[in-house]
């Protein structure tokens, strides 16, 4: 090996690692060894920013205004609801959600169909008896599989063609991915409508596990100094036999007093933390003397006149807001919202809200304005699960809600029949969304998710380093003496497994863009057709089914469908072996 060549692998390990412990943002630990490549002068600056003029970047960036705009319009939520009135079993109800899901993701980018989706499944389960939990890992799948039919389905699609045009390849057409996607989308369906329906957990929705796993959620209350049993003790207060609450610490100064006892003092000042009930924490605040601390100038009384509304969200993978608590973050004055309970699953959480450090699928119970949901459904920061009674309000511009999903469908003809190559047709697709105001400059910002556009950019540098320096081919070199001697096949599904792994520890960007130059190596080396490779890569990258943190969509449901991370991995490993076993032999007889 070449100093170089030392040098990138060293670099790359280091960022895996990192991209492993969370220690930052995936864009910024991406961003900064892309940056330690171009300083080292391993790259030049045109390698290094490649990423930034790269046809597959820039239509992953225009896809997600043009979806954006179709959500916006909520024409499929609509739909889907009217589709859905009439379900009554289970097999009938995942039927009636996941097939319509599966075309939509097809399509549309499997990030908003996940964050839209949610919400409509959780609020029709919680009305018809049904756990949540049967139902949201199943979207989140349905969403992946899916999202392998066309090349618009899923960034990683539209990614790898990228790179292919990058390497002087034809790319993928738009159907390229079909003749795989459908047959594993199938496999999907069948394993979930059978083995995979038996084993998904039977946990209840956020709300109902609010009732029922009181200790896995936090609130705090401040005791005022006209509170009526200030210096007398938790038992006088009548703090201690409260139904469905626990009073867990009290935050006095510096000092913690944990556990409370029934004769520990209550003083002006104390800060009480509370596990339990939203419901029973909103009786405490009628109480006079005791205040609800949520990091907002919002009351819940403000519910009752309308001023208000509560706010289930999940802090996402890319947020602003990881590693640093509600106080430090700057909450209130950030999204003018409070924080009113955390929900962290399999974890108990301790302090007080405002001190608790937040991690990916934390869940978020918040006090917000009426308008919050409208201006940062959208946000990277979490995504919005749903809206407690939702205001019932009328759309007067119904044409425009209707005119986005038509457009979107009219690109997509105009793409399938050759008018016009994807990024082109987006691209003329947003300029017609701005031209009939049917989205903003402001709506267009909080659309693109800038974190997944610095992770492909930067990715493209780091693919060209592992090719100018020599590493990929050192390492396909490596996995060619472990599996030439055994056939095609062998050599297959050693790709699509390091692929796969990559891909559900760190995400599925990454896993595309390094190991893409290695099956390219490895395709020229046994002089195999690299369509069939890309393929491969593009493929396994997606479907990350074992782990919560590998995909966003599963990310999303985590919190919302009350999971631990075994539920993905008992119901994710025998659909990950059943499509990989899948892809590799439709593959092998198309391509090979």
């Amino acid at each position: 090996m070449s100093l170089e060549m030392i040098a990138v692998l060293v670099l790359i390990i280091g960022m895996l690692v990192c991209l492993f412990l969370e220690v930052a943002q995936p864009g910024m630990i991406i961003f900064s060894v892309l940056v330690v490549l171009l300083i080292t002068g391993i790259l030049t600056p045109e390698e290094a920013f490649s990423g930034l003029s790269n046809e597959g970047m820039l239509t992953v960036a225009l896809l997600f205004i043009v979806a954006g705009a179709v959500q916006k319009s909520g024409v499929i939520d609509r739909l889907m609801q009217y589709w859905l009135k009439n379900s009554r079993t289970q097999t009938d109800a995942m039927l009636r959600f996941f097939v319509p899901i599966a075309m939509f993701s097809a399509f549309i980018n499997n990030t908003p169909i996940a964050v839209t989706f949610t919400p409509i499944i959780k609020n029709w389960c919680e009305e018809h008896g049904f756990s949540p939990s049967k139902f949201l890992i199943p979207l989140s799948y349905v969403t992946i599989l899916g999202g392998t039919i066309t090349l618009m389905g899923t960034s990683t699609n539209l990614v790898v063609h990228g790179m292919l045009l990058d390497y002087g390849l034809e790319g993928f057409s738009l159907f390229t991915l079909t003749v795989i996607g459908i047959p594993i989308t199938l496999v999907g369906f069948l394993y979930l409508f059978t083995i995979g329906k038996k084993l998904l957990p039977d946990h209840k929705g956020f709300r109902q596990q609010v009732k029922e796993d009181v200790k896995s959620y936090i609130a705090e209350m401040e005791v005022e100094d006209f509170f009526p049993h200030v210096n007398q003790s938790v038992m006088k207060a009548g703090l201690r036999n409260l139904d469905g609450l626990y009073l867990i610490e009290i935050i006095r100064r510096n000092e913690r007093v944990s556990p409370v006892r029934n004769s520990t003092i209550i003083q002006a000042g104390d800060r009480l933390i509370f596990a339990g009930e939203i419901a029973t924490i909103a009786e405490l605040q009628k109480i006079n003397g005791l205040k609800l601390r949520t990091g907002t100038e919002l009351e819940l009384d403000d519910l009752k006149n309308g001023k208000t509304s509560l706010i289930e969200a999940v802090v996402s993978h890319q947020s602003v807001l990881l590693s640093k608590s509600i106080k430090q973050s700057q909450f209130r004055s950030r999204y003018d919202a409070g924080v009113i309970a955390i929900h962290r699953n399999n974890e108990r959480i301790h302090g007080k809200v405002g001190d608790v450090i937040l991690k990916p699928g934390d869940s978020l119970l918040l006090l917000a304005g009426m308008d919050f949901v409208e201006k940062y459904q959208q946000a990277n920061d979490f995504y919005v699960v749903s809206q407690l009674d939702p205001p019932k309000t009328l759309n007067q511009d119904a044409w425009r809600d209707w005119f986005s999903i038509t457009l979107f469908i009219g690109m997509i003809i105009v793409v399938s029949i050759g008018w016009l190559s994807m990024v082109k047709a987006m691209a003329l697709a947003v300029v017609i969304l701005f031209i009939t105001k049917i989205i903003h400059a402001e709506d267009a910002k909080n659309f693109i998710q800038f974190d997944v556009l610095l992770v492909i950019a930067s990715s493209f540098g780091i693919g060209v380093a592992m090719t100018k320096s020599g590493l990929a081919e050192w390492i396909a070199s490596g996995l060619l003496v472990v599996g030439a001697s055994s056939g095609i096949i062998v050599v297959l599904i050693m790709l699509y497994t390091l692929t796969n792994i990559f891909t559900e520890f760190l995400t599925n960007s990454a896993a595309a863009i390094l190991m893409l130059p290695i099956g390219l190596e490895i395709a020229q080396a046994l002089e195999l057709d690299p369509m069939g490779i890309a393929v491969l890569i593009a493929i396994s990258a997606s479907a990350s089914f074992i782990t919560p943190i590998g995909y966003q969509t599963n990310l999303i449901v985590y919190g919302p469908g009350g999971y631990k991370f075994s539920d993905y991995v008992k119901v994710g490993t025998p659909l990950s072996i059943l499509v990989m076993i899948t892809a590799v032999t439709v593959i092998y007889h198309v391509w090979f």
